[in-house]
């Protein structure tokens, strides 16, 4: 089964869309923790579900059970942590969290992306999600669009 995945950050909406319908996505699950920032641009969960329906013919849906705390963030983020130590701490979390027993393979029957907002997928969540859930289920192969 593949999981794709896909940022919005440093492209334009023509690109992001382009990739998304080249390869052939009919849903996007956000696993951004806040999807509705200001500074989303055109990936603000309210214009989301328009734009995928309309230029695509996608679903939306949001899942922040996928995301990181707050606190993993401003750690991360704000007190400038190592990316080591948050790969290990969000690892942690997703095995709290069980997503393995939460989340189904047959969720990814349908063509399916993980959003988030980096750019690229080394040194972001929607990437260990992918190989916490490639660790649990039977042939997962993430595609970083």
């Amino acid at each position: 089964m593949e999981i794709y995945t896909i940022g919005f950050t440093q492209t334009t909406a023509e690109h992001f869309f382009r990739r998304l319908a080249d390869a052939r996505v009919e849903r996007l699950l956000d696993v951004r923790l806040n999807n509705s920032s200001q500074l989303a641009g055109f990936a603000k969960s309210q214009d989301f579900s328009y734009f995928l329906r309309e230029l695509i013919g996608a679903s939306y849906e949001h899942d922040p059970r996928l995301a990181p705390t707050q606190e993993l963030l401003d750690e991360y983020r704000k007190r400038r942590g190592s990316w080591e130590a948050y790969e290990h701490a969000f690892m942690n979390l997703m095995s709290e969290r069980r997503i393995e027993s939460t989340l189904s393979p047959s969720d990814f029957e349908v063509p399916t992306a993980l959003l988030c907002s980096e750019a690229t997928a080394n040194r972001c969540h929607r990437r260990l999600v992918c190989e916490y859930l490639a660790e649990h289920w039977a042939d997962v192969r993430a595609v970083h669009l």
